[in-house]
């Protein structure tokens, strides 16, 4: 299948080009710069320079593909993540963005749409499990206002006839993946405290097999599905997880705050999410089912 990518070499994207490319797909990517072009190589797929803003540009890109997938995201450093403007060009991926590249795979009659999402859309559900039937709840989190306003493409191109498929990811974390680097740090440093009570369930899920995801998503039928690990763990087990895999002191309870801004407000929910659908669905299984697995194995790796 030709498959257009755009976001192929963010996180998920290059995982995804990774997984695509080794299930023999013809894979092309959006890349601007000799630097991105290079890697988007490296990675088995062709580059293809292109304004993902410019509807004419984007329709010329994905002529003749297949498969249109949107793993585009610009996730901000994370002392700037409780400013809402520092969310401004993630928020136009989601949305504009997505308009663009689903305008343009009705254009050139692909049969597949992929839209990134998130599972921190849910309400918090305490210890029950998540599936995606559970209640969203976004209002007055403009970051997930635009989260759910994006799937809204995929559901329009699957009014259209094709497969619109919605991937609702937990955390991602892995050897490469910029936030996990700055937690292995901050734990090593004895400066990774504990927020709330730590008792929250949080889901994950490790980015290699996230992108494994995408390439099995591909024969999906239309619809949202969760991806994540098998074993979500409240907050504290997975500091717990970190600390033991990286031979550090176990982290110590924040003090006492409130949750405010859009990053931090949404991740305090607990989120135990539910990949069953996905797995019935493609037949994917994480290779890493839970995080203690994930973290001794980013321990063993090499920078």
């Amino acid at each position: 299948m030709k498959v257009f990518v755009a976001g192929g070499t963010g996180v998920l994207g290059r995982a995804a080009l990774r997984a695509l490319a080794a299930a023999g797909h013809d894979v092309w990517a959006a890349a601007r710069g000799l630097e991105k072009a290079a890697l988007v190589r490296r990675l088995g797929a062709e580059p293809v320079d292109v304004d993902l803003y410019d509807p004419d540009a984007v329709r010329r890109a994905v002529a003749g593909c297949q498969a249109v997938l949107r793993l585009t995201t610009k996730i901000p450093p994370t002392a700037e993540r409780g400013r809402p403007e520092a969310w401004a060009e993630t928020n136009r991926l989601r949305t504009e963005g997505a308009r663009v590249l689903v305008d343009a795979a009705i254009a050139a009659r692909a049969r597949v749409y992929m839209h990134e999402s998130i599972v921190f859309v849910y309400a918090d559900a305490g210890g029950a499990w998540i599936t995606e039937d559970s209640r969203t709840d976004a209002e007055g989190d403009p970051v997930l206002e635009a989260a759910l306003a994006g799937e809204g493409e995929a559901a329009r191109f699957a009014r259209g006839g094709g497969r619109g498929v919605v991937l609702r990811f937990a955390r991602f974390y892995g050897p490469d993946e910029p936030s996990t680097q700055e937690t292995a740090a901050r734990v090593r440093g004895g400066a990774l405290e504990v927020v709330g009570n730590g008792h929250h369930y949080t889901s994950w899920i490790y980015v290699a097999d996230a992108g494994r995801a995408v390439a099995a998503a591909l024969d999906a039928p239309s619809g949202v599905y969760n991806v994540c690990d098998d074993e979500p763990v409240p907050l504290a087990d997975y500091l717990g997880a970190v600390a033991a895999a990286l031979g550090a002191p176990q982290p110590r309870p924040a003090p006492e705050g409130p949750a405010t801004g859009a990053d931090r407000a949404s991740r305090q929910r607990s989120l135990r999410v539910s990949n069953a659908r996905f797995t019935a669905a493609t037949g994917w299984v994480p290779f890493v089912r839970s995080v203690e697995d994930g973290w001794r194995l980013i321990a063993t790796s090499r920078p």
